[in-house]
């Protein structure tokens, strides 16, 4: 069985999903450069490691990036999860996990990168929104799409409202992809992602009611 890192910032609802979610894992860790991250203490309450590594004490964020990966290092991971990570990764840490480096972000990629998407996406007037799983690479916000999922967005919508309708499938498909990778399900063909036993179909877009 495989090792997981989680890497968080704050409350780490996706966190939670994922450790809510019985993942094939041998075992989890969770890091923070928050000391006081809420998912911190839920993931202590589960008797899951952690770790802080405040990046307000680095001069550069290369130098923090350094003292992350030393500790992420020391857990001899398999997979890296970004779940709430507001941190921008330098190239070199990205391409030292190249390959093992996932997030999650809430838009259908490669539209809206960056932060505000749900209000950006009610400014631009779109009628689907959603989330996106996807291999991390130097550029911010793209890389191998592994799953997204797909939500309607409603004429009385607020950003907080949009927001919410994320989330729950955020909760639903980040579970499922580390699942995949964990299993060894996942191969890059030509910069696209392939799953073993998945057709495109379920892996590109989950939509609220298709099963994986």
């Amino acid at each position: 069985m495989k090792s997981l890192v989680i890497l968080i910032s704050g409350r780490g609802s996706n966190m939670q999903a994922l450790l809510e979610a019985n993942l094939p894992a041998a075992s989890i860790t969770v890091i923070s450069n928050n000391p006081a991250a809420e998912g911190l203490a839920l993931a202590q309450a589960r008797g899951i490691a952690t770790h802080v590594v405040d990046h307000r004490v680095y001069a550069s964020r290369e130098s923090f990036d350094a003292a992350l990966a030393e500790v992420i290092d020391a857990c001899k991971p398999d997979l890296v999860a970004l779940a709430g990570f507001m941190r921008i990764l330098c190239d070199q840490f990205v391409y030292h996990y190249q390959g093992k480096l996932i997030n999650i972000h809430p838009s259908l990629l490669p539209a809206f990168p960056g932060l505000n998407t749900h209000a950006r996406a009610l400014q631009e007037g779109i009628r689907i929104h959603g989330c996106t799983v996807h291999f991390v690479t130097p550029e911010l916000d793209h890389g191998p799409v592994i799953i997204q999922a797909a939500v309607p967005v409603l004429s009385q919508d607020t950003p907080e409202t949009l927001a919410a309708r994320v989330l729950a499938q955020e909760h639903r498909i980040y579970p499922q992809a580390v699942h995949w990778f964990l299993q060894e399900r996942l191969t890059l063909v030509d910069g696209h992602v392939e799953i073993i036993g998945v057709n495109r179909e379920q892996q590109v877009l989950y939509s609220p009611g298709l099963e994986p």
